[in-house]
């Protein structure tokens, strides 16, 4: 196990990060336990069935993955990562009713130029 306090993971947390790649890393909090980091290809936690889709769809969600960035966490093409979403009733565009005539102006206008 491997140690880190809170100031060393402030100013160098991708040397946290590394050490949790290769063990568990114990955080101290004024010399006290206050957290573990487990990196998670050693937890073997990505490798059970549905994670990774379960994953990148909870991520995507929540806004902290692009389209295409969770479709490759997935595992999926970008179809079918979109169907999937579909299924669970996860907007792929979300656009308030002003942005949707906004880009219906943009199509029509394109349209009638074409």
């Amino acid at each position: 196990m491997k140690t880190v306090n809170v100031s060393g993971l402030k100013n160098n947390p991708s040397e946290a990060l590394r050490k949790s790649h290769r063990d568990v890393v114990l955080v101290l909090n004024r010399d006290r336990p206050d957290a573990l980091m487990l990196g998670i290809e050693l937890a073997g936690g990505l490798d059970a069935k549905g994670v990774k889709p379960a994953l990148a769809t909870a991520l995507f969600r929540d806004g902290n993955l692009s389209l295409a960035r969770a479709a490759g966490l997935a595992e999926m093409p970008l179809s079918e990562f979109i169907a999937h979403l579909s299924r669970l009733g996860i907007p792929v565009v979300d656009l308030n009713a002003e942005e949707a005539a906004a880009d219906l102006d943009t199509l029509d206008a394109w349209l009638a130029s074409s």
